[in-house]
């Protein structure tokens, strides 16, 4: 790569004067611009030497790839004369002049707060789920299956005890994530949420306290009352933090902080909450009730752009409590769960349609694993990386979804737990409204699929421009490519002990969307790195927290420790190898202290990239739950 020239590319492609600051990460450079309508955004999509682009938090973020994007941000440096950067400098950048945005800051809060227990409310909704199989009269026959066969009775009862326990005691799982959330010390804000869940408090009692009548109110399947008594104890632990002689300060505070948030728990947060939790689940069955199927016909034409704006982040905390208020013998359930079924469906669809309408083989294999990543319930590398790219398919999408809702509207189609929202579905769905859920789904494909695929074709042109170069040049230019690759059959081993998972689950949409290559992703228990294959260290950043490998099979490797901790600036990282390096499979690289990353508010799955996926006929990820380091991870096919 002419790193000079990339970086004169960039610079013409975003202007000159547009930029205010630029700093870079292990793989791209992140930019703050004056003014995103200036960026001439076809130039770096037709740009061989940038993987992608895409915009957040203020910053616009150019993929470069490991190693290169040092150099090329030290010419970009040179060529504006901006000042050198770190990310959390820019940051600070991207945030001057910004209006602050309650209702933005409290959808992040909730995000921030609900993503992390989500996993213990699908497993327990998924739980819940298949019990409705086992107890509902009317699905197998005119008796449930319980009656029918009684020895599976046992059964049914300890599955209706597992999937309960996550709702029933919701608030320790949100008064842990809230606390870390908040700043608050994470078991304190598990203390909280058991108290207010303690099986010896007594609904209808009161404590008599000074005179007092204080009822004993318990808290199961709250989300809100908990939510403000872990914000109370937050407040109040660091004021006595920050005032308390540090000879006392660890028996003290604790005491004090838990003490003072129980008491206002159970005398004015608590019962002030739950009031203000009963209005707004009423509100939305009341919604729910007045405009039936209309209402969600309407919610799912926009639930795909709702997605876009990061709103239907703080879905889940509405649909904890419309799943309570279920639970309790009130309301429909989670007709939320079905709308983002439906149009994630449907945007699935349409990047299926794309993937038979194009002729361009990087699009072909983005649209068809970003098409059943959709249909599994995560849309965002349909939506981001094929859908919104030609825009026809995004609207069809959106028609076929506000289609299919309605249906699902119409025939009364509930969801009765949290799960994945896409075909899998139907196991979160009321037993019942299982076969008109299928159908609804159906119908959401189909609506989309042909729709798009309809338009595409008569918009072919938009889809396969021709190509500058004649049959001749092109078999040449491939042919050149094949020879050049230098790549054999590989395999590569994990890097660290833990929990194997699909790129396509990580938090970050460069990883996500395989924009810097195929792999997969591995979330640590052991705070050791180790080399992953034999070969050379290619890239070895200061902030210890990414390693680029060439393999001795030409494979090239890049270990991302953590999704955004190089503004952690190497700290809590240790690093044993410097560039040039030679290392073999199981090479201690490094460490990192992971509980001090996930302490700092940092994910820290380590992701292994094969940045030149392009060179292999295929990269499989290794199906396995879980990986020791040394046991293969990805199989390479030449």
């Amino acid at each position: 790569m002419d790193h000079k020239k990339v970086a004169q590319q960039v610079i013409d492609a975003v202007g000159r004067d547009n930029m205010v600051g630029a700093a870079h990460c292990a793989t791209r450079l992140r930019l703050v611009l004056k003014d995103d309508s200036k960026i001439d955004q076809a130039a770096l999509d037709a740009n061989p030497d940038v993987k992608g682009t895409f915009k957040t938090n203020g910053q616009y973020q150019i993929i470069i790839g490991p190693g290169d994007v040092n150099n090329v941000y030290d010419e970009l440096i040179k060529e504006t004369g901006l000042k050198e950067a770190s990310t959390e400098e820019l940051k600070k950048v991207a945030e001057q002049g910004k209006k602050f945005n309650p209702v933005m800051a409290f959808i992040k809060l909730l995000s921030d707060i609900f993503v992390p227990i989500i996993p213990a409310l699908v497993a327990g909704g998924l739980l819940m789920a298949l019990n409705n199989f086992l107890t509902s009269k009317g699905l197998f026959g005119a008796k449930a299956l319980v009656e029918m066969y009684p020895n599976v009775k046992g059964l049914s009862d300890m599955i209706q005890l597992m999937s309960a326990a996550p709702f029933i005691f919701m608030p320790i799982l949100v008064g842990i994530s809230a606390a870390k959330r908040f700043g608050a010390n994470q078991f304190l804000g598990a203390a909280i949420g058991m108290i207010m869940t303690s099986p010896n408090l007594l609904p209808g009692k009161s404590w008599d306290i000074l005179g007092l009548a204080v009822s004993q109110n318990n808290y199961y399947y709250q989300v809100i009352p908990v939510l403000a008594a872990v914000y109370l104890l937050s407040v109040l632990e660091k004021f006595f933090h920050k005032h308390l002689p540090s000879a006392v300060d660890f028996t003290f505070t604790p005491l004090l902080s838990v003490m003072i948030t129980g008491f206002l728990t159970f005398t004015i947060v608590g019962p002030v909450m739950r009031t203000v939790s009963d209005w707004i689940t009423n509100g939305f069955v009341w919604l729910y009730d007045t405009t039936s199927f209309i209402g969600m016909g309407l919610f799912g034409l926009c639930y795909s752009a709702i997605v876009l704006t990061g709103l239907h982040q703080s879905f889940p905390a509405i649909e904890t409590q419309l799943l309570s208020a279920f639970r309790n013998g009130h309301g429909y359930g989670d007709f939320i769960f079905v709308v983002a079924s439906m149009a994630n469906v449907a945007q699935g669809a349409a990047t299926f349609a794309i993937y038979f309408l194009t002729k361009d083989k990087k699009m072909k294999s983005l649209s068809s694993s970003a098409g059943v990543s959709a249909l599994l319930g995560i849309t965002e590398p349909a939506l981001f990386g094929v859908n919104l790219k030609y825009r026809f398919p995004f609207f069809c999408a959106l028609i076929g979804s506000g289609i299919a809702s309605a249906f699902a509207g119409f025939v009364k189609v509930i969801a009765a737990s949290l799960g994945s929202a896409g075909f899998l579905g139907f196991l979160s769905i009321y037993a019942k409204s299982i076969p008109m859920y299928v159908v609804a789904e159906l119908i959401s494909f189909a609506i989309a699929f042909a729709l798009t695929y309809t338009y595409g074709k008569s918009h072919e042109a938009r889809l396969n421009p021709v190509a500058p170069q004649g049959p001749a040049e092109s078999a040449e230019l491939k042919a050149e490519s094949a020879a050049v690759s230098g790549v054999e059959n590989a395999e590569i081993f994990s890097p660290v002990d833990g929990k194997s998972v699909n790129l396509s689950e990580t938090n970050d949409e460069v990883f996500s969307q395989k924009m810097m290559g195929d792999g997969a992703a591995v979330i640590p228990e052991d705070g050791t790195i180790y080399a992953p294959i034999d070969g050379e260290i290619t890239v070895a950043y200061e902030t210890k927290h990414a390693y680029g490998i060439k393999g001795d099979n030409g494979e090239e490797v890049l270990l991302h420790i953590g999704i955004d901790t190089v503004n952690l600036k190497g700290e809590n990282f240790t690093s044993n190898v410097a560039q040039g390096q030679r290392v073999k499979k199981g090479d201690v690289l490094g460490t990192v202290d992971l509980a001090a990353v996930r302490n700092a508010g940092y994910d820290p799955t380590v992701m292994v990239i094969v940045t030149n996926t392009p060179n292999y006929k295929s990269v499989v990820r290794i199906d396995n739950s879980s990986v020791k380091h040394g046991e293969n991870l990805i199989t390479l096919e030449a």
